[in-house]
């Protein structure tokens, strides 16, 4: 069995995004609620590599039974998740949904209903019962880790451009689009809120309360909407 067209696709760019976070001092972290197997491997993938000569990269199984708690506190902005599961797996929904406010990149792997569009950075996906899928997870997995490395031996391709500067007509920074951020504490009128860039203080007031935990978007040193009835 071999991993659908579409995953060949998309495992190029996800290996490449990759491959420049590494090269930039990431660790990638790895879960998979329903297999923790999975989550296990690709690690040790990752951590161990097979083949002689190649890097041993920085990578961490998440296996705890709140992993957004463990993720929150240990994720650097920066960094990469990988999740390994279906499409209804409410945990792996929620720590991808706030890995933006962390500043991490996610991939997420798959089979079944596909997640909706957004859900993550990189989607790779199979058209199949997921029950029966873990042979080609492993199989996305290993070309993922072969990519990767691929991507890391030619150093003309880890030059990213950094998304948070201003050049062009818009913005991305600036825009009234916003910026995902995650509330730590608030009070009446502000909350101190956890972003990709780091900590900051917002204003809340046209929000009105807000609770840690909580998801806002926020531009100008102000929240502009709250994100959690769309997220729970």
């Amino acid at each position: 069995m071999t991993p659908a067209p579409a995953v060949a696709r998309d495992l190029a760019p996800a290996a490449l995004a990759l491959a420049r976070r590494f090269a930039a001092g990431a660790t990638l972290w790895c879960l998979s609620p329903q297999w923790p197997s999975h989550a296990a491997h690709v690690a040790v993938e990752f951590v161990h590599p097979v083949i002689v000569g190649k890097q041993a990269l920085p990578a961490e199984a998440v296996t705890a039974p709140d992993p957004v708690a463990v993720l929150r506190a240990n994720v650097r902005s920066g960094d990469v998740i990988l999740a390994i599961s279906d499409a209804r797996n409410h945990v792996v929904a929620d720590v991808l949904r706030r890995a933006g406010a962390w500043g991490a990149d996610t991939i997420w792997v798959g089979a079944g209903e596909r997640p909706t569009a957004g859900a993550a950075g990189h989607v790779l996906w199979l058209d199949c019962d997921a029950a029966g899928a873990g042979p080609l997870f492993v199989r996305i997995y290993h070309l993922l880790w072969e990519l990767a490395h691929v991507c890391l031996e030619h150093k003309g391709l880890l030059a990213a451009t950094d998304p948070t500067e201003c050049d062009g007509p818009v913005c991305i920074t600036c825009s009234d689009e916003g910026r995902l951020a995650e509330v730590l504490s608030a009070d009446d009128d502000e909350a101190t809120v956890r972003t990709a860039e780091g900590r900051e203080r917002v204003d809340i007031t046209l929000l009105g309360p807000a609770r840690p935990g909580d998801l806002l978007l926020v531009h100008a040193g102000t929240a502009i909407t709250s994100l959690e009835e769309e997220g729970r």
